[in-house]
């Protein structure tokens, strides 16, 4: 995890796609439908206009301290006490982040293909995994995770295509059958999960090289769109493929998957939909925890900054075990807490310090010297 090591600026555009869709495109369908019925996908893209602009204060942020990561340039902008208020609840709310993505995995494989298998082992593999690969460095989860993505949105897609057969139009009807309150309460869940997440990147810019032709911020752009397509197809596929009930079935493309058999050759694929699908909440797993060591090492001033990351993810495990007592009290703080913590640990933040940085700018252009 050495400051000295580079990736290019479609590197960064690839990890970025792979946190926002990640997770993401196997849990937003299910809770946004049962909330914003077949509007969903309008707040989906309400959200990604609000990831955009979160998106241009971290790039812009980013050309006035092209060398700095979050816990640099808060430092610089709002002096050192301050940034030491605010960079705590940041490192504990990636803590939070790192833990409930593994949280989630492990429920996924408890509701779906290991329904026998405790907990703990799920939890402790994919965090001694995620925390190898974090010692790795950037550039090799750079070039991995290049390739799990790739075959992410390769199986996603032939899902969609393949279950088309199941798909029928009218489910699509009224796009507003309750009004305009649950597209705007879908458009809280989906600004928390996963748009306001955006803004860790923030610590992971630096990393991007210097190039002559840089196009780091058409590539970002490029990947949050294409998120927000991947994720808004997901979840209009599983509303043409199981209507009302979309909002009820958890792990919608999962279930999607269940449905599709081709003659009697191509059934049964829901197991190689679902290891693609953990992959993506395993790279965002690892992306957090990663920005969590980072951001620490960088508070207490370490010269190792590979030094924290066991220690860390063994608090992270160790908290999956019992921050929940069941899956019903998890998925409420997911869809109700997890946006307000969102919005006052990370997007008020970097909303103040683009704020104060853009005032200086202009102060600074009037000032005769």
């Amino acid at each position: 995890m050495n400051r000295q090591e580079t990736i290019s600026s479609w590197q960064l555009a690839t990890l970025f796609l792979a946190f926002m869709t990640g997770s993401a495109i196997i849990n937003i369908p299910a809770p946004l439908t049962g909330m914003a019925k077949n509007g969903a996908w309008v707040s989906l893209l309400l959200a990604n206009g609000i990831g955009m602009l979160l998106l241009g204060c971290i790039l812009y942020l980013h050309r006035r301290y092209p060398d700095m990561t979050f816990m640099d340039f808060s430092r610089k902008v709002l002096g050192k006490w301050l940034s030491v208020v605010i960079g705590v609840p940041f490192l504990i709310y990636l803590m939070l982040m790192t833990t409930w993505i593994v949280i989630d995995i492990g429920g996924f494989f408890k509701s779906t293909m290991l329904k026998e298998t405790p907990s703990y082992m799920i939890h402790s593999l994919i965090l001694l995994t995620a925390s190898l690969t974090v010692r790795s460095g950037i550039e090799v989860m750079a070039r991995m995770f290049t390739l799990l993505l790739y075959s992410m949105f390769f199986f996603g897609i032939w899902v969609v295509l393949l279950a088309s057969p199941n798909y029928r139009v009218e489910y699509l009807l009224p796009v507003f059958p309750d009004g305009i309150k649950p597209v705007l309460h879908g458009l809280y869940y989906t600004f928390g999960f996963p748009y306001a997440e955006v803004v860790i990147f923030a610590s992971l810019l630096p990393f991007v090289r210097k190039e002559k032709n840089d196009r780091l911020t058409a590539y970002m752009f490029a990947a949050l769109i294409i998120s927000g397509i991947a994720l808004s197809t997901a979840v209009v596929c599983s509303i043409l493929a199981m209507g009302p009930l979309a909002g009820e079935l958890k792990y919608s493309l999962f279930q999607i998957a269940r449905l599709i058999s081709v003659g009697d050759i191509v059934e049964r694929i829901e197991s190689v939909i679902g290891m693609s699908l953990i992959a993506g909440s395993y790279m965002k797993a690892t992306i957090a925890l990663y920005v969590l060591n980072l951001g620490l090492s960088q508070l207490l001033k370490l010269k190792d900054d590979r030094l924290l990351v066991f220690p860390l993810a063994l608090i992270s495990f160790l908290h999956s075990l019992i921050m929940f007592k069941n899956e019903a009290e998890f998925a409420e703080k997911v869809t109700d807490v997890w946006p307000l913590l969102n919005a006052v640990l990370s997007v008020f933040p970097i909303l103040l310090i683009t704020l104060i940085t853009f005032i200086k700018s202009i102060f600074a252009k009037k000032s005769p010297n």
